[in-house]
């Protein structure tokens, strides 16, 4: 009998919370974590860098009357420019000490690049990658030190976008992956191929499935990332284009014990009716991966 079920926990960017300006409505945390609670889930990921208590022990508090845990957290670092870097790696710290503090045993990457927003794409030259995996090194050292596990998660408008990114990655480094299903499908890349390339070293996984129209518009440059995500380029699992029971099976075949992420960005205009909205698409992403434990 698969233990997948006990494995899937929740990020707040399922219910629309995002740390970037504007992003959209911002739903109450008591509101959110009631939701995941009834979903069925038993962990959720951080959120954005102050919507959970920044205390430890405020948020293991508060998490516990829940009956929730902390997974994981996102921290995203702009790692190849070096004129930023000692500013990056002090939040580094701070935020890997928080996690650990808080039961996470991983730290999740994101790759930042220079720009503002999710709208455009970096191509990094051979300097920047110089850059980029040599404190990528001490990054992953201060996480270490804090107790946590690096895994980096290649996402749309960060410097590790496409496959090619990735598969340069993997070779250059022994870096483990947060393998986003829904980013890898933006980008071009095949998602249950890059679980394939990267056996052994997938860490954490971010599920989440993918409207391919609108995902295409995105990959031309036709319509803008947080506009596809306003327009529902991300679905709920099993009613879009990516093969996510042959992502899951590749990786309970390989052994992985990690953490499966419900994360459906989504952008809110306003507060959703009690049942509907967020609440509504993950009990669907829920269902479905109920679906897919059975045939395990």
């Amino acid at each position: 009998m698969s233990n997948l079920l006990t494995r899937v926990a929740g990020a707040p960017i399922t219910w629309g919370v995002d740390g970037s300006p504007g992003w959209g409505h911002l739903m109450q945390r008591d509101r959110v974590m009631e939701e995941m609670v009834d979903v069925g889930l038993s962990a959720t990921e951080l959120g954005p860098d102050g919507y959970l208590p920044l205390d430890p022990d405020e948020l293991a508090d508060y998490l516990g009357g829940y009956n929730l845990k902390i997974v994981g957290g996102f921290v995203p670092a702009v790692l190849y420019r070096p004129d930023r870097i000692e500013t990056v790696l002090e939040y580094v710290d701070r935020a890997s000490n928080q996690l650990a503090r808080t039961g996470s045993e991983v730290m999740v990457l994101g790759p930042s690049s220079h720009l503002d927003g999710y709208d455009t794409s970096v191509e990094m030259d051979d300097e920047d990658w110089t850059a980029f995996l040599g404190n990528l090194k001490r990054l992953r050292d201060i996480a270490g030190n804090n107790g946590l596990v690096t895994a980096l998660h290649p996402h749309w408008g960060m410097a590790i976008e496409r496959q090619h990114h990735v598969e340069r990655l993997l070779e250059s480094c022994d870096v483990d992956l947060c393998v986003d299903t829904g980013h890898l499908f933006v980008a071009g890349a095949d998602p249950a191929e890059i679980t394939e390339t990267a056996k052994g070293r997938v860490r954490h996984v971010h599920l989440k499935d993918v409207d391919d129209g609108l995902a295409g518009k995105v990959r031309s440059g036709e319509v803008g990332f947080k506009q596809a995500v306003i327009d529902g380029m991300f679905q709920p699992l099993g009613q879009g284009d990516v093969d996510i029971a042959g992502v899951i099976h590749r990786l309970e075949a390989s052994g992985f014990d990690g953490w499966y992420v419900l994360e459906q960005d989504a952008s809110l205009a306003a507060e959703p009716e009690e049942g509907a909205g967020p609440k509504a698409d993950a009990i669907k992403s829920f269902e479905y991966l109920m679906k897919i434990a059975a045939d395990l």
